[in-house]
């Protein structure tokens, strides 16, 4: 019982730690090493037989791996998950202008190709893939191509597409190949009119126009240029009546009819060519079809030959069929869609969007300009996963660039030769039902080829296949014994398989789980199963019931500061074990006196008692970690200047009882101060002291008790006694103060009439400025001119 227990000594900061994580396997109350691995991957299964203790029932087995080994369990079942590589060819490092022309199949893009995966329950396996585009890569374009009235102008300049197409892509590879093929509409109404004379000649206007198709394969993929620009002349136009097209049943088509398309296990690429939308899953119901697209292959001559008879495919239907067949997308169409397909594009993984001139002048740049950038960019899909695994992706691209979440699972901006990472992350959250092996595949869209991961399942412990059927240490053969415990047979329960389902309540067992004089069963901690208790489980993994009748634990002891045992013991059976050199119910009390101390080395400097690490001072006016402390004592100075004064100097206030009252310490006299004692100099405490006498000299000593407890006493033999005034300075600068207080009242009194005078003197000038004098004239003066005016002047 006790080395059961002695692993519950944990320190605070382990218990917090652990108590999120550590209590997932407890309260997953496991019966078998099987169902504690599935728990958690911090689970594991102690396989003792003697693990468990007294009241402790099978699931204790099943704890943090941590936890176990804490608990003295030496040997854990904790299987791991690994990962084992089963194909791993290199990719491939190919030149275009090389001799050796590699077959599609020989040709290495993924690496690598086959692995094995081992899952555990909450253990993710990670593992890496590597895309490398090589160069000089095969391959098959079909041309689709809307054959409605409207695209009269577009046929003409894709006749010589072919050749012109074939030349410009044997820049990208020397491996290429084209086929045809065209679509206009449902054979029905209101498709198209189903008058005798229109189902001849759907065109009006004179016009020249073949029968009404839902699709037709032309021209099945070849090498031959010159052959696709002959069968591709022979087309005629044809029409229908609504404006969108039938173009996602020839798209249906041309994805699964793989052998009479004739594509290959190379890149794929459907160029489809139109100037109107498209009709989908729901559309044929108004030409009263009403069967589902079944998303097989229905050509007959060539020809699709269930139009009639299935509705449209749905788009999440094409892209399951594109996607499996991985067919890239390019949509070749006239401005005024753009926005349709636009949107299209963004439901359908690796295809893109080209404007189409109005004649489709414009399409072989269309398509190469499309192929580049659907090449320059990997998207890595999944198969369906299992139930209860998940898959997550990281991506390592061009110029350090990484991805996650959404984003891990593509890398763009790929040049060929350039290689790119993945780091995949696979996790089981549960045994799948039988725990058969899957396999699920990972594959770059748009590429032929893939990964294959076979997925296993740790679903048992391996110790469970060393398991005893009917072992005698299961009460009589009751159950199996694996893994260090009994696994019961139906029907029976208990620790050993040592009782029926039926005899669970019975009272005569129930009277085995009370403990004697009292009418509790299992001390109401616990549960009686078989005449035997089974304590509870607490939802702290480290606290537990313990006890034949569940009467012990280990966490209802005395604490201190708080803590359980006072953080210095563990709790048995709601008693403290305390630690070495602790004492006390919780374990408070510490037999350690080095707390005690004082700086002088004594223990509590003398004046008191050191019980459980703390001094209890004798003296009431002591206080403080070691009674160093006296808050209403005098100072040691003023406690011991009389007696220093009446020793050292024969004078003071105890002069007349010196000899009697101050012999307690040594005294040694110094001739300056500089000679008294400094506490570097010591290795015990001591004070400084300076004091006055009754005449106001000063008098210098020090006070320090050694560690022998003999006190001394330093002092300076001199007193410092301050000097008399001098008279004939203090009247000299009494004198020149008087003097030179009057010079400055001097200065001041000249400077305010200086500056008095000068502002009268402004005031008369500017008086004198101001002033204005009258004029007048002579009253007695008289001119000496005299004027005479000629009366005969006429001013002439």
């Amino acid at each position: 019982m006790l080395g059961r227990l002695q692993w519950f000594s944990l320190s605070l900061g382990e218990l917090v730690s652990s108590l999120s994580d550590g209590s997932i396997c407890i309260k997953a109350n496991a019966q078998s090493c099987g169902e504690c691995i599935q728990v958690s991957e911090i689970c594991g299964w102690c396989t003792d037989e003697t693990f468990l203790s007294e009241g402790e029932s099978k699931s204790a087995r099943c704890d943090d791996v941590s936890y176990l080994k804490k608990k003295n369990c030496n040997n854990i079942e904790n299987p791991r998950g690994r990962t084992d590589v089963i194909q791993n060819k290199s990719v491939t490092i190919r030149n275009k202008d090389g001799n050796i022309k590699l077959k599609p199949e020989e040709i290495t893009q993924i690496q690598p190709q086959k692995l094995k995966v081992t899952l555990r329950s909450g253990e993710p396996q990670t593992l890496d893939l590597k895309f490398k585009r090589a160069e000089d890569y095969p391959i098959d374009l079909y041309y689709l191509m809307d054959l409605s009235f409207s695209m009269k102008d577009d046929l003409e300049n894709v006749k010589n597409l072919g050749t012109h197409l074939m030349r410009e892509m044997r820049e990208i590879t020397s491996d290429f190949r084209i086929g045809f093929g065209s679509f206009v509409e449902k054979t029905v109404m209101p498709y198209i009119s189903t008058t005798p004379a229109r189902l001849i000649n759907p065109c009006s206007n004179n016009e020249n126009c073949t029968s009404p198709f839902s699709y037709k394969n032309v021209l099945k993929l070849t090498s031959n240029g010159e052959k696709f620009n002959d069968l591709v002349s022979k087309q005629q136009i044809s029409g229908n009546l609504d404006s969108p097209e039938g173009g996602f049943d020839a798209i249906m088509q041309v994805a699964v009819c793989e052998e009479q398309i004739g594509w290959r296990n190379v890149t794929r690429l459907l160029v489809f060519s139109t100037d109107a939308g498209f009709h989908f899953a729901g559309d044929g119901k108004l030409g009263g079809i009403v069967l589902p697209n079944d998303g097989k292959c229905h050509l007959e001559n060539d020809v699709y030959s269930m139009s009639h008879y299935y509705d449209y495919p749905s788009i999440a239907h094409l892209v399951q069929k594109l996607s499996d067949h991985n067919i890239q997308t390019i949509f070749a169409v006239t401005e005024e869609f753009q926005p349709v397909y636009q949107e299209l594009k963004n439901l359908i993984p690796k295809s893109a969007v080209g404007t189409l001139s109005s004649n489709s002048s414009n399409v072989i740049k269309l398509i190469i300009d499309a192929y580049n950038s659907l090449s320059s960019e990997v998207i890595l899909e999944n198969s369906k996963l299992p139930e209860g695994v998940s898959i997550s992706y990281k991506a390592f691209c061009k110029n350090g660039v990484q991805g996650t979440e959404d984003n891990g699972r593509k890398c763009t901006n790929i040049s060929i030769g350039d290689e790119v990472s993945f780091k995949i992350s696979i996790e089981s959250q549960k045994c799948p039902s039988g725990g058969k092996p899957e396999v699920i595949t990972v594959k770059p869209l748009g590429f032929n080829e893939e990964v294959s991961i076979e997925l296993n399942f740790i679903c048992d412990c391996e110790c469970a296949k060393k398991g005893e059927p009917n072992s005698p240490k299961c009460h009589g053969g009751n159950g199996i014994f694996e893994c260090g415990a009994c696994k019961c047979n139906e029907g029976r329960i208990g620790r050993e398989c040592e009782c029926s389902k039926d005899e669970v309540r019975s009272d005569d067992l129930d009277a085995n789980c009370r403990k004697p004089n009292s009418t509790d069963i299992c001390s109401n901690n616990g549960e009686c199963l078989c005449g035997t208790c089974e304590c509870k489980k607490r939802e702290n993994p480290a606290e537990v019931y313990s006890g034949k009748y569940c009467e012990c634990d280990n966490f209802n002891c005395d604490r201190s500061g708080n803590l359980l045992c006072g953080g210095h013991g563990r709790c048995e059976c709601r008693k403290c074990i305390c630690d070495a050199n602790y004492t006390g119910n919780a374990c408070e009390c510490s037999l350690d006196e080095s707390t005690c101390l004082a700086k002088n080395g004594q223990l509590c400097n003398g004046r008191g008692k050191c019980e459980c690490g703390i001094c209890k001072c004798e003296d009431p006016k002591f206080q403080g970690p070691t009674c160093e402390v006296c808050p209403t004592c005098p100072g040691v100075c003023t406690e011991h200047k009389d007696c220093v004064q009446c020793r050292a100097f024969g004078d003071g206030e105890k002069k007349e009882m010196c000899q009697k009252e101050c012999s307690y310490f040594n005294l040694i006299k110094v001739k300056e101060r500089k000679d008294l004692p400094q506490p570097t100099d010591q290795s015990f405490p001591l004070t400084h002291c300076k004091e006055k006498d009754a005449n106001d000299c000063w008098f210098y000593y020090t006070y320090a008790i050694t560690k022998n407890s003999t006190k001394e006493v330093f002092v300076v033999e001199k007193l410092d006694c301050p000097s008399g005034p001098d008279i004939i300075p203090i009247v000299a600068g009494v004198v020149a103060g008087i003097v030179l207080i009057g010079l400055a009242l001097l200065l001041i009194w000249k400077l305010l009439m200086i500056i008095h005078d000068r502002r009268e003197f402004a005031k008369f000038e500017k008086e004198k400025m101001n002033a204005k004098w009258d004029t007048g004239e002579n009253p007695i003066y008289k001119s000496a001119v005299t004027t005479v005016v000629n009366p005969k002047y006429e001013g002439k």
